[in-house]
């Protein structure tokens, strides 16, 4: 979604010192204006989630370009059965009463809701013509239902993704809008992307925290891990990976929420969260995650499943490190992590890096 420009141009640095300085007066002024609200229960809280990436936090405009997502995740539901859902979905009902969670005990279910869209261009945007050597042009629209169930120390996820991949995306407009009201220049060769196909993806993520410190406020750190896998027309893998953090209240939640199939981790979880009121409102810490995926389909390197597209040779190992920072204070929490993802196909130039920006708010 970026310009093609130098990566000396100090206008992709000024975003990361505006990030800093916003976080920063946020966090402060919070501290000092906002008296912790009455105690809440995580059962009875909602938590909205609005997440965006794109490699203008980075060194280059390529690969994965850019991606938004709007998440929801509904209040403890007791049973999936009794959870208010759009009309259209409430056949997912079925399937989670099947889930091999649902009658764990001393547990917290919930529901929760996504919409989203990611887009991804060749390094080189200035020609028109088929290049070959580098991944196709392809957005992916999508729809997401998902239902969790978790613990202070356990949270297993099940998500239904569905969508469209190709011109019905939407990507091409997006990147065309953005682009023209900041006056950079357009992509010539979306004639080159990826025909319409509907896209669906059924995924699962267990996340377990083996070790957290024992005190709920002040000094802390916790460590995260988690597996998986996903299968589906749009992507078929299986994922292993952890997180460490460290810092002042830790939120009591799953950790970093990259934009990445498997649900929303920024819930709280146990009363003791600086979100939830029972402690200051302010917290702060720092994160480092690593991931590996075996993809066996990534339909964005693969090309078509049912048509003729361009298409490159994808590997079959690839993995992301990520770091950055969380700042919760009242409601809220917002993150910031540099993500670095290795090589996804054959003549790939680089590693690929992008900046993840979330904002998610409990109420």
């Amino acid at each position: 979604m970026t310009p093609s420009k130098p990566c000396s141009d100090p206008s992709r640095r000024a975003p990361r010192a505006a990030l800093l300085t916003v976080c920063l007066l946020g966090a402060a002024t919070a501290s000092a204006t906002v008296a912790a609200a009455g105690a809440r229960d995580p059962r009875d809280s909602a938590t909205l989630t609005v997440m965006f990436e794109n490699d203008l936090f980075g060194d280059g405009d390529e690969q994965y370009t850019n991606g938004f997502q709007l998440g929801w995740l509904s209040p403890d539901v007791s049973r999936y059965r009794d959870a208010d859902l759009p009309p259209g979905l409430e056949w997912t009902k079925r399937l989670a009463s099947h889930l091999p969670f649902v009658d764990l005990p001393d547990s917290q279910h919930n529901v929760g809701l996504s919409l989203g869209q990611k887009i991804y261009t060749p390094g080189d945007t200035s020609t028109r013509a088929l290049i070959t050597d580098d991944r196709p042009y392809a957005g992916w629209l999508y729809g997401g239902v998902a239902f969790s169930s978790k613990t202070l120390t356990r949270l297993d996820t099940v998500e239904l993704q569905a969508g469209m991949i190709g011109p019905a995306s939407l990507a091409e407009d997006a990147q065309k809008l953005v682009h023209e009201l900041r006056g950079f220049d357009l992509a010539q060769g979306w004639d080159n992307q990826l025909e319409n196909e509907p896209g669906l993806a059924l995924i699962y993520e267990r996340r377990d925290r083996p070790w957290h410190s024992a005190n709920a406020a002040g000094l802390g750190y916790d460590f995260i891990t988690h597996r998986g896998g996903a299968v589906g027309n749009v992507f078929t893998y299986v994922n292993a990976g952890a997180e460490l953090r460290a810092g002042w209240n830790l939120p009591a939640d799953f950790g970093t929420s990259v934009i990445s199939p498997g649900g929303d981790t920024n819930a709280p979880t146990a009363l003791g969260d600086p979100r939830l009121g029972n402690t200051s409102p302010f917290g702060i810490h720092g994160f480092a995650a690593v991931t590996g995926r075996f993809v066996l389909h990534d339909i964005f390197l693969d090309g078509n499943t049912f048509a003729d597209s361009h298409d490159v040779d994808r590997h079959w190992l690839v993995g992301d490190f990520l770091f950055g920072a969380s700042v919760t204070f009242w409601r809220a929490k917002l993150s910031y992590a540099q993500v670095f993802r290795s090589k996804e196909f054959e003549g790939q130039r680089r590693v690929h890096n992008f900046g993840s920006l979330s904002l998610s708010i409990t109420f």
